[in-house]
């Protein structure tokens, strides 16, 4: 009788420092896998905020579709100046700015065409090897990382959900038109799988602060796109 009790003290022993070490170990893997999964859906916004910038910069707004929005970033093109030379010390103490320099070396351009270098007024300026030279690159070679996929930006990494997006336009009184962007996933879909209770406790604190529970780049109210981690 006495071994039965012992060992049933034992068992419960056990379980109690289960318990408690469970309770200890519990919100700290909730912690760590949540930043896990952090990094990689702030990465995935971020690749949907520099898409939404370049879209905006030459469609004057933002779009609220993910279909046009990727077909976009496979497809289209943006502007780059290349750059070759620099103005010297000596040149923007003279007043040489860069736009005064294209100037004189569009002019030359005109009348010298491909010998423009050698025309007197870009020689007597020192403007010989400055160039400043619009060209056009593909979108996905040059805002984002060699190897990525376009189709996976509508996707929430790791459960395969989609985010929201939405957008809004509106004009100030003065007729300054404003755009806004936002995209989004709470935390109950890109969470999903973790421990119900660290989820509801994470919600809690963020509703109590006046954040969305979740990750958020951009904003409906706020025409600064900026992640609501940042």
């Amino acid at each position: 009788m006495k071994t039965v009790v012992n060992v049933l003290l034992g068992l419960f022993i056990v379980g109690l420092v289960w318990i408690c070490v469970a309770s200890i170990m519990g919100p700290i893997n909730f912690k760590e896998e949540k930043d896990a999964r952090d990094e990689v859906v702030k990465e995935r916004l971020l690749q949907i905020r520099d898409a939404q910038r370049e879209y905006r910069r030459q469609k004057a707004t933002y779009t609220d579709n993910f279909d046009t929005l990727i077909n976009f970033v496979k497809t289209g093109k943006m502007s780059v100046v290349a750059k070759q030379g620099e103005l010297t010390d000596q040149q923007l103490e003279d007043g040489m700015t860069e736009r005064k320099a294209m100037t004189i070396i569009n002019k030359a351009k005109k009348s010298y065409g491909d010998k423009w270098q050698s025309a007197k007024e870009v020689v007597a300026a020192g403007l010989q090897g400055f160039v400043r030279d619009t060209v056009w690159v593909n979108i996905i070679d040059t805002l984002f990382a060699k190897g990525f996929t376009p189709d996976s930006m509508r996707y929430v990494p790791l459960v395969g959900a989609k985010f929201d997006m939405a957008i809004k336009n509106d004009t100030l009184d003065n007729g300054t038109p404003r755009n806004f962007f936002e995209a989004s996933t709470p935390y109950t879909v890109y969470l999903n799988g973790l421990d119900k209770q660290e989820i509801a406790n994470a919600i809690d604190i963020d509703q109590k602060l006046g954040k969305f529970p979740g990750m958020m780049v951009g904003s409906l109210e706020n025409p600064i796109d900026a992640g609501n981690w940042e």
